[in-house]
């Protein structure tokens, strides 16, 4: 074994003393100076050329091939053509109504909505939209319906609905198609 020398151990400190230092030196000369932001292939059209895109797509209208006929009022409860005409009062209620199934949308904001008609009413007060965690009925099938009425709901985005019912008990009383 070879003694060690000690202008060896000496010189190699330094020597990596020196390195660390030129390597801090490197590494904090960068950073006072600005960076020049990344250069462009071509700039963006003007925004008046970009037609914004719309907000959602347009829903799909109700089924009109659903037969409204023959559905009896709910026991107890109203016919949809009552619960517009009774809203103001019905507000923040719990209602039951019957009514056929005649549009359905899956796992929307974790919910399943429906469009239920039930024959009665005039264009514009004879659909009611309901919400549900239930099983999805499908389009045709007949429902009897339980939940709280609500007024001027709006879930942003162009979704607005003068009365819905959120988180309603949505039970299948006759299969459709």
């Amino acid at each position: 074994m070879q003694p060690r020398n000690p202008e060896n151990q000496h010189v190699s400190k330094l020597t990596i003393g020196l390195m660390l230092a030129l390597a801090v030196a490197v590494s904090i000369s960068g950073c006072g100076k600005e960076q020049a932001p990344p250069a462009a292939s071509s700039p963006p059209p003007p925004a008046a050329e970009t037609p914004a895109p719309p907000p959602h797509p347009t829903p799909s209208a109700p089924s009109d091939t659903v037969d409204l006929s023959g559905i009896a009022k709910a026991e107890g409860g109203k016919t949809i053509a009552e619960v517009f005409a009774e809203r103001e009062q019905l507000a923040g209620e719990t209602i039951v109504f019957r009514g056929k199934v005649v549009k359905t949308n899956a796992g929307i904001m974790g919910k399943n909505w429906l469009h239920i008609r039930d024959g009665s009413g005039a264009e514009g007060t004879n659909d009611i939209t309901v919400t549900t965690t239930e099983v999805l009925p499908n389009v045709g099938d007949t429902v009897l319906v339980t939940g709280v009425l609500q007024l001027n709901k709006d879930f942003g985005m162009g979704y607005q609905y003068d009365l819905i019912i959120e988180d309603a008990d949505v039970t299948v009383e006759t299969a459709g198609y």
